[in-house]
């Protein structure tokens, strides 16, 4: 496993026990669509809550929420439809991005929910 990988799966840990210690249900865990994942489908009471993990090394390189672009949001919001029509989910749905940031020995994390909608039709 390569060191970036490492990191992410380390980040998708850390962002699991987060959510859990804020009373999440978790759904999946690296669920698969259309030959892509998403790292964490969760349920925050009344809401299904897709959940992107970013992960970086240090402070150095761009945000980790800046690095979740159109193309991954579409994809997350074309899943989330997918997801719901499968499970025949009645939940409203909300799109959160966790950021985790290592450095030194420790690590920072930043929830961001609702940290994008999808577009009015």
């Amino acid at each position: 496993m390569n060191k970036a990988h490492e990191l992410g799966r380390k980040g998708e840990e850390i962002a699991l026990a987060h959510l859990q210690s804020l009373g999440y249900q978790i759904r999946e865990v690296n669920w698969f669509w259309n030959h892509l994942e998403v790292d964490i489908i969760a349920q925050d009471g009344d809401e299904l809550v897709i959940v992107e993990v970013k992960s970086r090394g240090s402070k150095s390189y761009e945000h980790p929420v800046e690095a979740v672009s159109n193309q991954k949001i579409r994809f997350l919001m074309n899943a989330a439809e997918a997801y719901i029509q499968e499970k025949d989910s009645p939940l409203d749905t909300r799109f959160d991005v966790i950021s985790i940031i290592f450095y030194g020995g420790g690590f920072e994390v930043e929830h961001f929910k609702d940290a994008f909608y999808p577009p009015i039709s």
